[in-house]
């Protein structure tokens, strides 16, 4: 079954375009993520506790060449369920960081609060395909 999510294409500067996307948690908020297609890995504000749970010692050393050269030793979560339109999300594993400075940026031209980033494990595992035109990230229930 293909799954037909809106997505809000956010131009931050000339000719800088971000790809944008809600999900609703069970509690009923509404979050952003941005579709990050070069993040193999999906991240998550770690200063919004009230939607992950963090196994004791669970950490893993990832590559974040976007935000610094070297491998940064982050926590692992889960996030508690989602919804992505009438995709129900379970569980999600994703890499906490803080996403302050993604937030700062977003702040000079919108008020649009970032929560996460979705990145190529979620990409993949969903089959997503991004279709500009019709702005809309179709993904795939299994």
């Amino acid at each position: 079954m293909r799954i037909k999510i809106p997505i809000e294409i956010i131009e931050l500067e000339s000719d800088n375009y971000h790809i944008m996307v809600s999900s609703v948690f069970a509690d009923g908020i509404s979050v952003n993520w941005i579709i990050d297609t070069g993040a193999s890995k999906t991240v998550f504000d770690k200063t919004l506790v009230e939607y992950y749970s963090v196994s004791e010692g669970e950490s893993d050393e990832i590559h974040t060449a976007g935000i610094g050269e070297q491998p940064m030793n982050v926590i692992l979560a889960e996030l508690n369920s989602m919804s992505f339109g009438k995709l129900k999300i379970g569980t999600q594993k994703v890499a906490l960081l803080d996403l302050s400075h993604i937030n700062e940026l977003y702040s000079k031209v919108s008020d649009i609060k970032i929560s996460g980033l979705l990145g190529g494990d979620f990409l993949m595992k969903h089959r997503a395909v991004i279709d500009y035109q019709k702005k809309l990230l179709i993904l795939k229930k299994s």
